[in-house]
């Protein structure tokens, strides 16, 4: 099958899964709402903040306060476009009209994360502006240093989340056993070892972590973490492209 016919194929599948359509639609949603309520709380207490606190405020990131759980419908979607076709049956077929694994993961691969930087840059800026206009005098510009840069870095995050659940999803196959992996990792394991003095260090390197990075625009206060927005993103592709590889060499070795 040709390329051109493959990636066809994929957006058709992903296009008639209702629920790939709403995982997306709720990572929308939910991203936004929950950014406008804590620009509202951030601008409700800004005069009650400490200096040092005020210091450090930083209006673009607070925006994004809603990526937290954002995300995690992101992590739905990447797992869904991957695993869906396993949990119905539906990868033999695939497989035998497209032989060739690498060329029927990359389609799959290429299509979801066209869809979901699409979506991602669209909620980056949305959630920003957003966000803004409830902060009122306590906003940012998008020509302020570094601004542009953290908007287009949220949409990044949120695709780069995406694309690493789909690698995963392409190890395990399975939607309940990778959501069962991926849920509590970022939801949890990695806030823990990201706010725990003893595992601070190591926590910083965890995917989401490093990423978020790209979304700050005021470093915070004291912060010794050794690498800059840029260099967390790339810790964050790299976490992507071992989930990526991961999931090609077990696809290639496996039956369907």
């Amino acid at each position: 099958m040709a390329a051109a016919q493959v990636i066809r194929s994929e957006w058709t599948k992903i296009r008639s899964v209702a629920s790939t359509v709403w995982t997306l639609s709720l990572a929308v949603v939910v991203t936004l709402v929950l950014g406008m309520l804590i620009s509202a709380l951030s601008a409700n207490e800004f005069d009650r903040m400490g200096a040092r606190d005020r210091i450090a405020f930083d209006p673009t990131f607070v925006s994004f306060a809603g990526m937290s759980l954002g995300q995690l419908a992101m992590i739905v979607f990447g797992v869904l476009v991957v695993s869906n076709e396993y949990s119905t049956g539906m990868i033999r077929t695939s497989l035998a009209a497209v032989p060739q694994r690498g060329g029927f993961l990359a389609g799959k691969i290429g299509v979801a994360t066209a869809l979901a930087l699409v979506v991602g840059l669209a909620t980056g800026f949305a959630a920003f502006f957003l966000g803004q206009a409830v902060l009122g005098e306590y906003k940012a510009s998008l020509g302020d240093e570094g601004v542009l840069r953290a908007v287009i870095g949220g949409g990044l995050y949120m695709t780069l989340i995406a694309v690493f659940s789909m690698g995963v999803a392409t190890m395990l196959r399975s939607p309940m056993l990778s959501l069962g992996i991926l849920m509590p990792f970022f939801f949890l394991i990695s806030n823990i070892l990201g706010n725990v003095d003893a595992t601070k260090k190591i926590g910083r390197f965890l995917p989401d972590q490093a990423g978020s990075r790209i979304m700050q625009v005021v470093p915070p206060l004291d912060d010794d973490t050794p690498y800059g927005p840029w260099g967390g993103l790339g810790i964050m592709v790299l976490w992507v492209v071992a989930a990526l590889a991961g999931g090609y060499l077990l696809l290639k070795k496996r039956d369907a």
